[in-house]
């Protein structure tokens, strides 16, 4: 897990709350809020076994970070008000037990990300950005219904494997990161290169990047320190409208 080791622990444990609800506005503004689907968790730094999450049902623009949810790793709320979403226990619960590098999971009912999930297809790279997914994302190609099952759970994990994000096929998109910012950033950049592509092949025949090429963009544009530098101009322009997430 990826801490700030000048801060104290609950330092960084405020730090990560403040991004979650930070990363939750900016998934408001960007129109992923579809009813009461979607989460993102971020896993506590003392107790490992444990991460923070939106209420079930909670509109993503009202959420503060007094709002969040502490929940143990048998889906019981520690600490906060409201319920967990069902189905987000399950994944996230899963996906932080398998990947102790994860600090965050981000996963929403985005538009251009269910379309392209659809399809069941890993991205090309066909821009500069979207080289950040280059050979770090996969399919899970097994849809089958909510995701209410703690195997189904341990199956997108699996499938999630080592990479930073996952397509799950007929669902959408999820993303993580060794922090917060990698994780919300991650979501933002591939839902975005979700929209490019169907637009590319809506209008044409698409040409990618070469190879090695795309490869060497990737760890550039793919890399954890680029994740949170993206992040930072989002949450700064978010905090100056919404000093409220704060509280």
């Amino acid at each position: 897990m990826r801490a700030d080791h000048d801060r104290t622990v609950e330092q960084e444990r405020l730090a990560r709350k403040q991004n979650l609800a930070v990363a939750l506005r900016l998934f408001a503004r960007h129109g992923f809020d579809e009813g009461a689907g979607g989460h993102i968790t971020a896993r506590d730094p003392e107790f490992a076994d444990t991460f923070w999450i939106n209420p079930f049902a909670m509109n993503f623009a009202h959420v503060r970070v007094r709002d969040l949810l502490l929940v143990g790793s048998d889906g019981t709320v520690l600490e906060g008000p409201g319920r967990v979403n069902p189905a987000g226990f399950v994944i996230h619960s899963q996906i932080h037990a398998a990947r102790p590098d994860v600090v965050a999971v981000a996963h929403a009912h985005s538009v251009h990300g269910r379309a392209w999930a659809t399809l069941g297809r890993r991205l090309d790279p066909l821009t500069q950005d979207a080289c950040a997914f280059y050979e770090d994302h996969e399919i899970f190609d097994g849809f089958g219904g909510v995701v209410l099952d703690h195997e189904e759970g341990k199956r997108i994990a699996a499938s999630l494997a080592g990479h930073k994000a996952v397509v799950l096929r007929n669902h959408g998109l999820l993303t993580v990161g060794g922090s917060v910012q990698e994780a919300a950033w991650w979501f933002l950049a591939m839902e975005r290169a979700c929209q490019v592509q169907l637009l590319a092949e809506a209008a044409g025949k698409a040409l990618p990047i070469e190879a090695s090429t795309a490869r060497a963009t990737a760890q550039v544009m793919g890399s954890p320190a680029m994740g949170r530098l993206n992040f930072r101009p989002l949450r700064d322009d978010i905090l100056r409208h919404h000093r409220d997430l704060l509280e």
